[in-house]
């Protein structure tokens, strides 16, 4: 805490107040230090992905308008290369040691709950990510609601996954910060290989978890618990994309006392919206719910008349209440159409976030997800908008045409593209990676003559869907 009063004491003394202060850093120790002391100091933090292309991160420092980008010594020149904004090593942040308890206290006593607290940026359809505003109150709200439902106190010992510009990261965080446990950050490639990862858990007594399903799944594919077991975990929460219960099934079979947990939600609302604690048994073909509304959250399953849909009705899963975020950074049009007024309500401003989820109510009351209503995808945990990388593809200028789609059966990003010749994947893949990170590219390419439309004359993008399961 005292290295987080450092760090605000000199942001304060810079007179930066109420902006957003872009923190370019590996998962650390010294990353947290950087967050924490940028709202010390009365001002939100801005977590950037060190292994983005330079341009994304550029993209994102423009919409910003931020002043510093706080770094560390290890990437420092590396920022160096292409950012222009004035650079801060956390390094020289703390090295002095001074606290202006004084100064501190007066920037805080300023703030209110609705203030920003940090901003994450997804992907975009245009090609520009979008800055998501979160207040402190969506995170109080949040960050309550798991304490008092899931009983996390002291004790609890986290084995931290999700990369801080990624939204799951809150809980990991500020689970930490409101009870005191312990925060276990779990190298990255310890990911790949999933044997030593379980030596990890044990090795640091970690009780608790809050992963992608991916992790998960690579788990149970490659049949770990054969061999070797987390001795001390207890609590295995997992959200960003669909959990199959195939993959899930494995682990409660062989970890049958762990309490597990499917919990749901976008960035806009603060991570989660709605949770599942799975108590049932079901079959490996079955959907797993995402269950019933966080406390404080309501939740609204809308059809495209703006009715509320009947059991077992599809509908968009929309949101209402103190979670929902502030809205997107420097982007008002994208903020109007995301966050509207409720169509339920007649009397007075009350917004409402539409997801583009589609979902129903199962005869239980459960919440089951179906799938995205737009272009927008979770694949490994990662929201992502399949625009974004059509935009990267034709910036190649390897192809003449292109369009992305999302194989939900396989889980593969997928590129249809017309073009002179084909593309060498080696020099593909390269090129692509100066666009968009490693997670967002195809996993598979597929060469067409001519890209089928719609009487709209826009591509027809479900033609070439269905065409993947043919």
């Amino acid at each position: 805490m005292d290295a987080g009063k450092q760090v605000a004491t000199r942001l304060i003394g810079l007179q930066i107040s109420g902006k957003p202060v872009a923190v370019y850093m590996s998962k650390s120790k010294e990353a947290i230090i950087s967050f924490l002391g940028i709202n010390y100091s009365g001002n939100f933090y801005v977590p950037l992905d060190v292994k983005s292309p330079p341009s994304r991160v550029n993209s994102i420092l423009q919409v910003l308008e931020s002043d510093i980008v706080i770094t560390d010594t290890d990437h420092y020149e590396q920022l160096q290369e292409f950012c222009t904004k004035e650079i801060v090593e956390i390094e020289d942040l703390i090295q002095n040691g001074k606290i202006d308890e004084a100064a501190i206290q007066s920037v805080i006593e300023k703030k209110i709950d609705t203030d920003p607290i940090y901003s994450i940026f997804t992907s975009g359809s245009t090609g520009t990510p979008k800055g998501v505003v979160i207040s402190h109150r969506g995170v109080i709200d949040y960050i309550d609601w798991a304490v008092r439902t899931f009983k996390i106190d002291e004790t609890t010992i986290i084995g931290n996954q999700a990369p801080f510009y990624f939204d799951n990261s809150t809980l990991d965080i500020y689970l930490m910060y409101a009870t005191g446990a312990t925060l276990v950050i779990i190298p990255d490639d310890l990911y790949i290989f999933p044997a030593k990862l379980i030596d990890h858990l044990n090795e640091n007594k970690v009780n608790f978890v809050f992963w992608v399903p991916f992790v998960l799944i690579n788990v149970a594919n490659l049949n770990i618990f054969a061999s070797k077991k987390p001795e001390y975990l207890r609590d295995v929460f997992f959200a960003g994309e669909v959990m199959p219960n195939k993959h899930l099934n494995y682990w409660r079979k062989h970890l049958p006392d762990c309490r597990y947990a499917n919990l749901y939600g976008p960035t806009e609302i603060t991570v989660d919206c709605t949770y599942y604690i799975v108590e049932r048994e079901f079959s490996d073909e079955e959907s797993l719910p995402i269950g019933f509304p966080c406390r404080n959250s309501d939740i609204l399953i809308l059809t495209e008349k703006g009715e509320v849909a009947t059991v077992k009705e599809q509908g968009e899963l929309c949101v209402r209440g103190s979670s929902l975020a502030l809205g997107y950074y420097n982007d008002w049009e994208k903020t109007r159409q995301a966050f509207t007024q409720n169509p339920l309500n007649k009397h007075y401003p009350e917004l409402i976030y539409h997801t583009g989820d589609l979902v129903y109510t199962n005869e239980r009351g459960e919440i089951i997800y179906v799938g995205r209503k737009d272009s927008q995808i979770k694949h490994n945990g990662y929201r992502i908008e399949l625009g974004e990388i059509e935009t990267a593809v034709l910036g190649t200028q390897l192809v003449d045409l292109c369009c992305v789609v999302y194989d939900f059966k396989n889980k593969q990003i997928v590129l249809f593209y017309v073009a002179k010749a084909d593309l060498v994947l080696g020099d593909f893949r390269k090129l692509m990676l100066t666009f968009v990170p490693k997670y967002m590219l195809p996993t598979r390419m597929i060469k067409i003559n001519s890209m089928p439309v719609n009487a709209n004359g826009k591509i027809n993008r479900l033609q070439l869907s269905k065409s993947l399961n043919e």
